[in-house]
């Protein structure tokens, strides 16, 4: 197996990684336990499930750790066919990293505060976890907003490099731009409903899939420029 295709190998288990760990930390886990809007419930669910709440932050932190590795393989893989491309993917990627990070210590310390109410601010526990869950939220919110942004200079560099199917690298971009008006209808147009949000970013998820399975199955096309070069055969010297 070459190098390029055990890059491409690793790429794709890191994000199937950040998958499996984003869906069953934001999607599965979060709503057993915080409840927008009712403060109280969100106390009683931390304080009555202390494992449920600390499996919660532990995939928290798995996302932090297998988005900014992803990011970093996507860079390797990448950079040798398309390194502004492959740098925006990297750093994009991070920031969104970091987002979930401040996520992570928002849910840590809601944790911490249901377990010992004396740490609340006047003393009202309720109000406390309310608030640390509403900015966990939207923590992941203006992590949107990156996500999309490392998902356009991912499709760029399929569409350039020849390294994938070029409908895969549209469907990134235009998913890409979804993810990003959905950060923005998510926290700047608050009377939208959360349908508008979540449909912008369904074409981001096909991709998602799609690309996950190509680096895991196929791994990644040769380079063509790579195949065109024909090398200067030796020189033989007469006797």
């Amino acid at each position: 197996m070459s190098n390029e295709l055990r890059t491409a190998r690793a790429t794709g288990a890191w994000y199937l990684a950040l998958g499996i760990t984003g869906m069953l930390g934001f999607l599965v886990l979060r709503p057993q336990l915080y409840i927008d809007g009712d403060p109280a419930q969100t106390l009683a669910n931390l304080s009555a499930r202390p494992g449920l709440a600390g499996l919660s932050v532990g995939l928290e932190l798995a996302a932090v750790a297998t988005q900014a590795l992803a990011a970093v393989w996507f860079y390797k893989l990448f950079a040798s066919r398309n390194r502004v491309a492959a740098v925006a993917v990297m750093a994009f990627g991070l920031m969104n990293s970091v987002a979930i990070m401040a996520s992570a210590a928002f849910m840590a310390t809601a944790v911490t505060v249901a377990g010992d109410s004396a740490l609340a601010p006047g003393g009202d526990a309720a109000a406390t976890v309310g608030l640390l869950g509403t900015l966990s939220t939207n923590s992941w919110a203006v992590g949107a907003l990156f996500f999309g942004l490392w998902l356009i200079p991912m499709g760029w560099a399929v569409l350039t490099s020849g390294a994938m199917p070029r409908v895969l690298g549209w469907l990134l971009i235009v998913g890409g731009a979804g993810y990003v008006l959905s950060a923005f209808v998510g926290l700047a147009a608050t009377s939208a409903p959360a349908a508008v949000a979540e449909s912008l970013s369904l074409l981001a998820t096909v991709g998602e899939f799609w690309m996950i399975g190509y680096l895991l199955i196929k791994g990644i096309r040769p380079d063509a420029r790579a195949q065109q070069a024909t090398p200067l055969a030796p020189a033989t010297a007469g006797v």
